[in-house]
Formats: C-alpha cells, structure tokens, sequence
C-alpha cells in the first residue's frame, strides 16, 4: 500500500484527480484525500477501513464524492 498516490477517477460527469495520503494510525487504516470540485475549491476527507471495508468518514460531502466509494476503495487496494 503506497503512502501517498494520485489517481483519476470518473466522477459527476467528469475525470477528477483524487489525491490520496496514508495517515499514521495504530492499525494502517486511514487515508486523508482531496480533490477538487467544478469551481477549484477542495473537497478534503478522510477514508477508513472499517470491518475489512474502505468507507468515507464524513458526511455532508457533494454526492458524486460517495458515488466513486467503490473506486476510491480499489485505488487504495492497488
């Protein structure tokens, strides 16, 4: 599992580059990751294993973030 890695992934319409950071943490669980939305601000959030699956820890977030969940977990399993 890399430590930090960038990839693109279809998103709301549009290819978006998701960039990700392993944060330390007592068991290797926890990724920090940002991308931009369609006016440049970042959307910042964390991804944690939980149960052996990868899931979004914050809510509130644009809905095309939640939808990609399956891609963000196989870009952190690569």
């Amino acid at each position: 599992m890399k430590k930090h890695f960038t990839k693109l992934i279809k998103s709301g319409g549009r290819l978006r580059e998701f960039n990700f950071r392993k944060l330390a943490s007592p068991n290797d669980n926890l990724f920090h990751v940002d991308v931009s939305d369609d006016r440049g601000n970042r959307i910042i959030f964390k991804v944690k294993k939980d149960n052996g699956s990868w899931k979004i820890e914050e809510t509130g977030l644009p809905k095309w973030v939640y939808e990609v969940e399956d891609s963000l977990r196989e870009a952190i399993e690569e």
